[in-house]
């Protein structure tokens, strides 16, 4: 703990309720504010006092909020501002912000990561397998650099081959708390998984919550159900 982290009064025991609570809402949200990654609850808890309960105090910060374009959600392990669904075509108009938001996705690289997030650790080969099309190294190249996918541990195979897996970023990007706030593919009515690639390419999509981007290559349209 820094010296400067040492000194400060979490508990604010001399203020009056009212205020002790306002003072803990604004230092949370300043925190989160000012951070470029996620805040997690153990950092938010050494800036407020033992009898703070953070899901409320969140949640009363948003309630302030609910007028505003952007909102505090959990992703990735922690808290962090993001700005609301609705504004996102809104930031990618601007000028200069053509990358604002959550990257775009093709169909197969949807699949590709969707088949990822349920699967890891596994390798190229399994991918296609799995969704029935070949998965390139072109498509998993293009997921790892928009930081969504990275490299796993080697496949116990002949050759060693790399096994994939996701990040933080993916996370982030689908707005997850962590990878149990995935939908469970029992849920979802899928069965016999390797013989049912189009209930598993909308199923996982469904989960994700991302709708088949409009503008697909040539090849891609060409993809047999």
């Amino acid at each position: 703990m820094s010296r400067a982290a040492a000194r400060l009064d979490r508990d604010l025991s001399d203020l009056p309720e009212g205020m002790r609570w306002r003072e803990w809402m604004m230092r949370a949200e300043a925190a989160i504010f000012a951070s470029p990654t996620p805040v997690s609850r153990e950092t938010l808890a050494g800036l407020v006092g033992d009898a703070c309960r953070l899901d409320t105090l969140i949640a009363d910060i948003n309630a302030e909020l609910k007028g505003r374009p952007y909102e505090i959600v959990f992703v990735a392990g922690g808290f962090q501002f993001r700005t609301r669904p609705r504004h996102a075509e809104t930031l990618r108009g601007l000028a200069g912000t053509r990358n604002a938001g959550p990257p775009s996705f093709t169909k197969l690289e949807m699949l590709a990561l969707s088949a990822i997030a349920y699967q890891q650790p596994v390798t190229r080969a399994g991918l296609s397998r799995l969704v029935g099309h070949d998965i390139s190294r072109d498509i998993l190249g293009r997921l790892k650099s928009v930081g969504v996918i990275a490299p796993g541990p080697r496949a116990p195979e002949p050759g060693a081959p790399i096994a994939w897996v996701t990040t933080p970023r993916f996370l982030e990007v689908f707005a997850l708390g962590s990878l149990r706030d995935l939908f469970e593919l029992d849920t979802l009515g899928i069965t016999g998984v390797k013989d049912r690639d189009v209930e598993i390419e909308a199923a996982l999509d469904d989960a994700l919550g991302v709708n088949e981007a409009e503008e697909t290559a040539p090849d891609e349209m060409e993809i047999e159900a």
